[in-house]
């Protein structure tokens, strides 16, 4: 008897708000029609991936929800046993502690693994702190570079900073970058220190949030002003025109 290979389910990538926000204030209603017909997710974590799924669909029962949990302590051979649903069938997402899947985020692994099977992948429209942080910047939006997290060591950052201030001149290119939140304080004075005077920098932080602040000014204006980014997701920016 001759065996029917069985249809693959479907990867959605389902964007989560960025902080604490009415999801249905910046989530489209595409996203909660998939969370009501998905039971399998892979999720950063186990408390706030159920918290997130609960507030997009309060009616969804959380007994029936299966989450694999994909971190930094998770091994490379558990991958393949988290997308076994989609080989067996059944549809799954994979959301992001904030924002959008796959993009500064661990779960890139698993899109790449769904491709390599065969398997669709349907990203879902949702917020992105790095493109929106770009938008509103008023640098260029044509050619910008995402660098993920600085150095931490001074020194290392300092000539990182520099680099990218260069990058940024020479190419006509926003160069942008995040930091640990707790730091990011000492990371704007790292900036100012390190960066020249006339050089761009925008901050964007608590983006979609009621205490969303998005400004871009020059380096020696930044200098003047007292601004609080502790624990405040926030992304940098910076353009030498």
């Amino acid at each position: 008897m001759i065996q029917s290979t069985p249809l693959l389910g479907k990867l959605y990538l389902i964007p989560t708000t960025m902080g604490d926000c009415d999801p249905m204030d910046v989530l489209p209603q595409t996203i909660k029609r998939a969370i009501d017909c998905i039971d399998y997710y892979v999720v950063e974590n186990d408390k706030t991936g159920r918290r997130s799924i609960k507030a997009v669909s309060p009616e969804k029962k959380q007994s029936e929800l299966k989450l694999f949990v994909l971190n930094k302590h998770t091994e490379v051979h558990e991958h393949l046993e988290f997308i076994k649903p989609l080989l067996e069938g059944q549809n799954m997402g994979l959301l992001s502690e904030a924002g959008c899947p796959g993009v500064a985020d661990p779960g890139a692994v698993i899109v790449k693994l769904a491709h390599e099977k065969g398997i669709q992948v349907i990203p879902l429209v949702g917020p992105s702190s790095i493109l929106l942080a770009m938008m509103a910047s008023g640098m260029n939006g044509q050619s910008f570079t995402f660098n993920g997290y600085l150095p931490i060591d001074k020194d290392d950052k300092k000539t990182a900073l520099k680099n990218l201030e260069k990058l940024s001149h020479d190419k006509n290119q926003s160069q942008l970058f995040i930091e640990t939140p707790y730091r990011n304080n000492k990371m704007l004075e790292d900036i100012l220190q390190a960066i020249q005077p006339s050089t761009h920098l925008c901050i964007a932080t608590d983006i979609t949030l009621s205490s969303e602040f998005i400004k871009t000014l020059r380096a020696s204006e930044w200098k003047k002003l007292k601004v609080d980014l502790h624990n405040r997701p926030t992304i940098f920016i910076i353009h030498k025109m």
